[in-house]
């Protein structure tokens, strides 16, 4: 991916930029503490597929105490330790009733299994810390001995198998009138290793395990969200694409292909 122009780029406030009807403002959440597993490939992935498609994307990078930014299109979180998600809880719940308004109005977020869990209601460590969370998605985690971990195919009604990378200890129960992102079929796998249901769903909020970064593997999750995006700030997703972004879009689409079909073919 390009790098992302100085002149566009709004890592935490400061700038203030011309309004343009292809812009899309991405915010990734807590980048220096909740990056593992190459979430950060999730960002790249929406950021250069949102370029391919014509928009104008622009980067908020928000880490603790940091300005929140004017306006949020989409925002995308990752997975950290259990001292990373201690660090970040604070700031969390200073922010926590501009994120369930977002969340309310229908803006697409991403959490991957660290902040998966903090987005719940709480998440138990296995040391018997508990965490509260700040309850936009019906679950609630607790930490096992145990580790989930391995490649992982997943069966979503909207999205089509989801395929990528699981890594966690804390197993993950839903709640209420939200509802899996998957079903998976193996035991000891997913969000608990016994239900067969993996990540969440509520709204236009996601919740998954699925690391590797999850984007890169499933383009039709990424356009899923880029579309929602696009459709809540303009009305209507309208690409505008040159040959060569068409081109470049096919390319990056089999590398994607070629991708799932080596993870979906290894075992655990």
């Amino acid at each position: 991916m390009p790098a992302v122009n100085e002149a566009t780029r709004h890592p935490s406030g400061g700038e203030t930029y011309q309004h343009t009807d292809r812009r899309i403002d991405v915010m990734s959440l807590y980048p220096k503490d909740m990056n593992i597993y190459g979430d950060w490939g999730n960002v790249l992935t929406i950021m250069r597929r949102l370029s391919l498609y014509g928009y104008e994307p622009v980067l908020h990078e928000y880490n603790q105490g940091d300005p929140w930014p004017q306006h949020v299109d989409l925002i995308l979180g990752g997975g950290g330790q259990d001292n990373g998600q201690k660090k970040i809880t604070d700031d969390l719940f200073a922010r926590a009733d501009t994120l369930r308004a977002l969340a309310a109005d229908g803006v697409p977020m991403l959490m991957i299994c660290g902040l998966y869990q903090l987005f719940g209601e709480y998440f138990e460590t296995v040391d018997g810390t508990r965490l509260d969370g700040i309850g936009i998605l019906g679950v609630y985690t607790v930490g096992r001995e145990h580790r989930m971990i391995g490649n992982l195919v997943e069966h979503s009604e909207q999205f089509g198998d989801i395929i990528g990378y699981e890594n966690h200890s804390g197993q993950t129960f839903l709640t209420g009138e939200t509802k899996p992102l998957g079903r998976v079929d193996a035991e000891g796998t997913g969000n608990n290793g016994t239900d067969h249901t993996e990540g969440a769903r509520f709204g236009n909020v996601i919740g998954t395990y699925m690391h590797g970064s999850v984007l890169p593997k499933n383009p039709r999750l990424a356009d899923g969200l880029i579309r929602i995006a696009v459709e809540r700030r303009y009305g209507a997703f309208s690409p505008h694409q040159d040959e060569r972004q068409a081109s470049e879009l096919r390319r990056i689409d089999d590398i994607a292909r070629h991708a799932r079909a080596v993870a979906a073919s290894r075992p655990r």
